[in-house]
């Protein structure tokens, strides 16, 4: 949570003042072309003047932009190339980007936000070619990896046969907690007729499952409607936070089997292969009989890249991927 506007706004300005030339791109953006984003990233970063020139030395065809496009970061063009023949020659274009970074008297950070898109079978050869560059320049170019999905991200740097395995240690992003509480209240002081006590917001921070985006929209409702306090800016925030549109669609594709494991790991149920958890699944699913083998293949298809619903902490242990959709489950009392 806020890992992106950690990296925008906080790393790759500190990067730039420490004296790094700082790269960014997030594989979200296009996660068909992973290639070109990344070689686009590093030599706007680089060149900024010689990208044109970078993709036409290597003889690919070149159509007009369409009216509004944009290449990664944000730089226009007044030429785009056809995105499937530039992704072909994304590899010798990452090449030809890191011999850049070699000739450059500064050192690289290269940022790759949503990194897990590189573990996707259609872009093994793109991620081998990438590893093998970045191998010989661990003192040259420094790399972070970020992604929302742990899950993804911990495949691709433990699997024995991903390209990037055992290449970097994954780090959970640290939470915001008591601090960035007592920062915003301090920030409401200043700007309220009312003031918000942080007894209040400390609890609509725990009622909102210490998420950062959810507590702002709690502070900025509270600010707009004063008048009506601080239950009220936390009522009118649950109700958005439940917004369920998207999340009645998951729900609905989900097995009854996949529900009964959520809501156990959405109610804070640790041990979900326990003798406890066990007869949780019989109760909920109705069922005679109930052995570790459901939750443990249900689980395998929560993880997976398809869903990637939760992530796995510990044995047993996992970790709602997305603490809106856990919201969400928590709220739920049947699988149905």
């Amino acid at each position: 949570m806020g890992k992106t506007e950690f990296l925008k706004h906080d790393l790759l300005p500190a990067a730039s003042k420490a004296g790094y030339v700082a790269a960014y791109t997030n594989l979200w953006d296009d996660a068909d072309h992973p290639g070109q984003a990344l070689a686009s990233a590093m030599w706007l970063a680089l060149e900024p003047k010689g990208i044109s020139k970078l993709w036409e030395s290597l003889n690919t065809p070149i159509k007009k932009m369409k009216a509004g496009g944009k290449l990664p970061m944000g730089a226009e063009a007044s030429l785009e190339l056809d995105l499937a023949e530039k992704e072909k020659l994304s590899i010798p274009a990452i090449q030809a980007a890191l011999q850049a970074a070699d000739k450059s008297k500064k050192k690289l950070l290269l940022v790759i936000d949503e990194a897990q898109v590189l573990a996707a079978p259609a872009h093994k050869n793109l991620a081998h070619s990438l590893r093998a560059g970045l191998d010989i320049r661990k003192e040259s170019i420094k790399v972070l990896f970020a992604g929302s999905s742990e899950a993804a991200l911990r495949e691709m740097f433990s699997k024995t046969s991903a390209p990037f395995y055992n290449w970097a240690p994954v780090e959970p992003f640290p939470l915001l907690g008591r601090e960035f509480v007592e920062a915003m209240v301090e920030q409401v002081q200043r700007l309220a007729r009312q003031p918000l006590s942080l007894a209040e917001a400390t609890g609509a921070f725990e009622a909102l499952k210490e998420t950062p985006e959810f507590f702002r929209w709690y502070i900025e409702r509270y600010l707009l409607n004063q008048e009506l306090g601080a239950k009220n800016a936390l009522e009118t925030t649950l109700l958005r936070v439940h917004n369920d549109t998207a999340h009645v669609k998951t729900w609905k594709e989900l097995t009854r089997a996949d529900r009964a494991v959520l809501l156990l790991a959405a109610k804070g149920v640790q041990d979900l292969y326990g003798a406890a958890a066990l007869k949780q699944l019989k109760v909920i699913l109705d069922l005679q009989e109930v052995t570790a083998t459901l939750p443990r293949t249900s689980l395998r298809r929560l993880t997976g890249q398809k869903l990637q619903l939760l992530a796995r902490i510990d044995h047993g242990t996992y970790r709602f991927e997305d603490q809106e959709f856990q919201l969400w489950v928590s709220a739920r009392s049947t699988v149905d």
